[in-house]
């Protein structure tokens, strides 16, 4: 028998499973408590009816059946949950009554965020959300302790860069360069100069005086006014809790992005993964020169790389997100001709090809500026209807992996032709030239 067959017919040592935090199954024995809530809500009047049939013995029967049952389903949740990393994959094993084991082939990693939500925060503890390439859903290990959360991280992105099981667990988080902070006074300020917030609050100061005319009904009135103050405050409040602290910083994994007042999130932008970045400018930002950058990444929900700043700091946040590329200056406005098929919008229409990448703008109160790097294009397609065709114009559009699309809009038909045929050239040679998407490289 050869050496080889030898190593193969020596067993390997069990890989050890780990559980989660301790604290878990006060998290997962909210589940019975939530089917109730949830059936309450689905069925309000018949909810009410039982609720006025029950006596007050039979709440505190019931209440002494549903804790301990809710605690010991908490605890067997938990218990039955465990994960390991071996040679090739994390393993998720989950379940109690029927059981379910994720396999995540660590070379199928493309992010691993770790969040903390406010109670979690306070309770020490993190959740670990894992992003697989080809996944709709994320897996999720919650919760972890802080320290263990941040340690398995470091070891998964090390095992998907190709580090060797011993070497991933010494290598630990790699070190990060800050690139950008967003101040919460600039971030405020940005929100008030957003017309989304105003319009929501016009809506809020309009709406219920009219009602009032109308109606002279208070609890109308009311009805209709206190949702619409809470949406305006929910909009421009939820924005600012949720970006708050916003940082973003590189690493060699990747960069990082950590925001959040209440609860903190740490996230990470996959290298290579990144399809289309756009750069977004309110009306009310431009005097201010302020931008903002939004990103769509292949099987991740990762969507704003920078929530607010100057024009030439976010140019250079998205120089690190796309190497080597220069933001286009002016994109080229279509013929004039096209205000036949769109009278106003057609101003607010732009294109610009470079060397590295296909500049879409569109957009004239809130201008929107798509790159789309010629190695991400997956497909180029030309539409063109009749009224369009009557005044030589078409409109080119370019798929991404993403699933989405930039579309150039009502270009000149011999343009368009062209620009075809040469963004499929572009896009073969950018695919062939690209870098490998690969972790730490």
């Amino acid at each position: 028998m050869t050496a080889t067959g030898l190593d193969d017919a020596v067993p390997r040592p069990p890989v050890a499973e780990r559980r989660l935090h301790p604290v878990t199954p006060f998290r997962r024995a909210w589940a019975p408590v939530t089917v109730l809530a949830g059936w309450a809500v689905h069925d309000p009047n018949g909810a009410q009816e039982q609720a006025q049939r029950l006596t007050s013995t039979m709440l505190l029967t019931g209440l002494a059946v549903l804790v301990p049952a809710a605690g010991l389903y908490g605890f067997l949740s938990w218990w039955f949950t465990h994960y390991a990393v071996t040679d090739s994959e994390l393993r998720i094993r989950t379940g109690l009554l029927f059981r379910r084991t994720a396999h995540i082939r660590l070379e199928r990693i493309q992010a691993v965020d770790v969040t903390r939500p406010l109670l979690a925060r306070v309770a020490g503890v993190a959740k670990l959300r894992i992003d697989v390439v080809g996944a709709d859903k994320k897996d999720e290990l919650a919760f972890l302790g802080e320290r263990e959360a941040r340690a398995l991280r470091a070891e998964l992105l090390a095992r998907a860069a190709g580090f060797a099981p011993e070497a991933a667990r010494e290598v630990g988080e790699a070190p990060a360069c800050e690139l950008l902070r967003v101040p919460p006074r600039g971030l405020a300020l940005s929100l008030l100069l957003t017309g989304a917030t105003w319009g929501s609050l016009t809506a809020a100061l309009v709406v219920p005086p009219l009602l009032w005319l109308a109606t002279h009904s208070l609890w109308t009135v009311l009805a209709v006014a206190l949702p619409l103050l809470g949406a305006a405050g929910a909009k421009s409040a939820g924005r600012f809790v949720a970006e708050y602290d916003w940082t973003v910083a590189e690493s060699p994994d990747g960069l990082r992005i950590d925001h959040g007042l209440l609860d903190r999130a740490h996230e990470t932008v996959p290298p290579g993964r990144v399809q289309t970045v756009r750069i977004v400018e309110p009306l009310l930002w431009r005097r201010l020169g302020w931008v903002r950058v939004e990103l769509d990444v292949a099987g991740s929900d990762n969507s704003v790389l920078v929530p607010v700043a100057p024009r030439a700091v976010a140019e250079s946040v998205i120089a690190h997100v796309l190497p080597g590329v220069t933001v286009p200056a002016a994109p080229s406005r279509p013929p004039r001709r096209a205000g036949r098929c769109a009278p106003v919008r057609w101003r607010g229409y732009g294109l610009a090809v470079t060397e590295s990448v296909f500049a879409a703008r569109h957009g004239l109160l809130r201008r929107r500026l798509a790159l789309v790097p010629h190695a991400k294009v997956q497909s180029v397609r030309l539409t063109q209807g009749p009224w369009k065709r009557l005044w030589r114009l078409a409109d080119v559009h370019v798929d991404t992996g993403a699933g989405k699309t930039v579309t150039a809009r009502l270009r000149d038909a011999e343009d368009a032709d062209r620009l075809l045929s040469e963004q499929a050239e572009r896009s073969r040679t950018g695919r062939r030239d690209a870098r490998p998407d690969r972790w730490m490289a």
